[in-house]
């Protein structure tokens, strides 16, 4: 099982990939910078680091796993549990595991796992295309220098000996500041005389407004009271699921019986294989899918598993 190449499409769309029972890969997003000591540019990235903590099956892995391979997820988890048996007793040997395109992983003295992340490639589909760059210092002080050197000896039409050989000059700027000034009020007094006339007519339109609703008041002697609904429409791509059924008369008791405790469960619709889904909840927000995933794994039901997916 080519494991890394599945974390490494998933890290391009997720920030968090957890292996089961092993650790997860992270991605940190990183701002463009410039290193001014080797006029060196560096794109914005994804920087990647390992938590051994996050070991809780999320079934982000194994349902992609699962729809790559064209395989039943039980069948995934089942290869990704034995991969990670696999790769535990590779560092327990001291060996040094290398995954493609995201880095080392190594057992230090205190068998804690080391991760040495790869930089070959940046994860961060907003930077796609580029790529860091260096450019040659420039140095202004130099240029403005060599255009004082030049003045000093070639008096050109901004100096202040050609003004005062040119007193034209003077009297065009005089009538260019008098030319502008005189548009500046007729653009005033134009904007002003506009707004006025939209008043008026907002004031005209209101008058009429005003008398056509007189005109369609009616009154109703018995009015009915009013009613307030408040439905609350679940939505989200990640959904906490509780079973598949074959019988859809099944997943609807499933339904009501988690309803009856509390939850905000409902179908989902049906799978690839033919079978109902039912949900516990589903959650916009993927941090709290997986907080809610291990309150029911405790509380609730150990098979609970999150399905990462987007609804019609």
């Amino acid at each position: 099982m080519h494991i890394e190449t599945y974390i490494s499409d998933l890290l391009y769309r997720y920030d968090c990939v957890i292996i089961p029972e092993f650790g997860a890969f992270l991605t940190n997003r990183v701002s463009a910078k410039i290193d001014a000591d080797s006029n060196a540019f560096f794109p914005p990235k994804k920087v990647l680091s390992f938590n051994e903590q996050l070991q809780s099956n999320d079934g982000l892995l194994a349902n992609y796993i699962s729809e790559v391979e064209k395989i039943p997820y039980e069948v995934a988890a089942q290869k990704l549990s034995k991969h990670v048996k696999s790769i535990k007793s590779y560092l327990v040997q001291g060996e040094t595991l290398t995954f493609h395109n995201i880095g080392d992983l190594v057992l230090n003295s205190e068998g804690k796992i080391v991760f040495d992340p790869s930089f070959h490639v940046n994860y961060l589909t907003d930077a796609f295309g580029l790529s860091q760059f260096n450019s040659t210092s420039i140095t202004r002080e130099v240029y403005k220098e060599e255009v004082e050197a030049i003045e000093k000896v070639v008096p050109i039409a901004v100096t202040p000996e050609t003004r005062k050989a040119r007193p034209y000059l003077r009297y065009a700027a005089v009538a260019l500041i008098a030319l502008t000034a005189g548009s500046f009020a007729i653009s005033n007094y134009y904007m002003k005389d506009v707004e006025t006339h939209n008043q008026l007519a907002q004031e005209q339109a209101n008058e009429q407004l005003d008398h056509k609703v007189q005109e369609a008041t009616f009154v109703i002697d018995n009015p009915l009271p009013s009613v307030t609904l408040n439905v609350a429409k679940q939505s989200g791509n990640y959904h906490i699921v509780a079973g598949a059924f074959r019988v859809e008369a099944n997943s609807d008791k499933k339904v009501e019986q988690l309803q009856g405790l509390g939850y905000n469960a409902r179908k989902i619709g049906v799978n690839k294989y033919g079978l109902h889904e039912v949900v516990y909840a589903s959650f916009n927000n993927r941090l709290e899918a997986l907080q809610m995933l291990q309150k029911i794994k405790s509380e609730h039901s150990q098979d609970a598993w999150l399905l990462v997916k987007q609804l019609d």
